[in-house]
């Protein structure tokens, strides 16, 4: 077999190249902290120039829905809204949704405020100034009031037949925070306090000045520190989104049945 026989590396090439790779996470991750750091000092300034609880909230609740729309595909829509069923019934008011853009229309909007079909529920987050017991248990029940609406699925004709009707996804919960109020951040305290089963389970989050975590159905519960914290919850949430697939097909007759009582 003819050829030429392939030079062998040197260590020294090994190692620049290696070098070269430390350097180039390095920058990576650099990056991804500055947009970490940027979103804490909005919530700050929002926190000390705003003094209206309200107004405070709005504003950080704004930040944090354009971080979600800045690195979510374009599949998915960002809003805050209320999630309503074809039998009428609605959940509370929810301060980022992420739903289905492209097969599932919102519904009965005004103004800024979104009403949307169950089916087209991917996520949904509370935003708080921090996290503690009750905010914890907050953002569960509003993640119960969203679970426990009905949601529809029809078969999908196509070229070739028909498909199934899809099953249901698992609608995932969690909350957004700047800090833990616990003095060990997310360590016993708050893991104690997670919801993780039931309607109220909380799936992910991220408190940006202590870190951020999972809650995965086969791997259990992951928590990271804060440095890289959101890109972290960020990078983890779409995977988990990801996963999801497509939602259901909407049976929209049920919906037209509403305007026969």
């Amino acid at each position: 077999m003819s050829g030429k026989r392939k030079t062998p590396r040197t260590s020294t090439e090994t190692t620049t190249e290696n070098t070269d790779r430390i350097k180039e996470r390095r920058w990576m991750r650099d990056a991804f902290i500055d947009v970490q750091a940027e979103l804490d000092i909005k919530i700050k300034r929002a926190s000390g120039s705003i003094k209206h609880g309200g107004q405070q909230g709005a504003v950080n609740e704004d930040n944090w829905l354009e971080i979600l729309r800045a690195y979510l595909p374009d599949r998915y829509e960002v809003d805050s809204g209320t999630i309503i069923d074809s039998r009428g019934s609605r959940s509370d008011q929810i301060d980022i949704v992420i739903h289905d853009r492209h097969f599932t229309p919102t519904l009965l909007n005004q103004q800024r405020h979104r009403y949307i079909p169950a089916e087209a529920v991917y996520a949904v987050f509370e935003c708080k100034p921090h996290i503690d017991k009750a905010y914890l248990d907050y953002a569960g029940n509003k993640a119960a009031s969203v679970r426990r609406l009905h949601r529809t699925s029809i078969p999908i004709p196509h070229a070739g037949g028909v498909y199934p009707a899809k099953p249901h996804n698992e609608i995932l919960a969690g909350i957004l925070a700047e800090r833990c109020d616990w003095q060990d951040g997310m360590g016993e305290s708050f893991q104690k306090h997670l919801p993780r089963t039931g309607l109220e389970r909380l799936d992910c989050g991220c408190a940006l000045n202590h870190g951020a975590f999972e809650l995965h159905p086969e791997t259990g519960l992951s928590v990271v520190p804060a440095g890289g914290a959101l890109m972290y919850f960020l990078f983890r949430l779409l995977s988990r989104l990801q996963s999801l697939g497509s939602v259901p097909a909407i049976d929209w007759l049920a919906y037209a049945e509403i305007l026969r009582d």
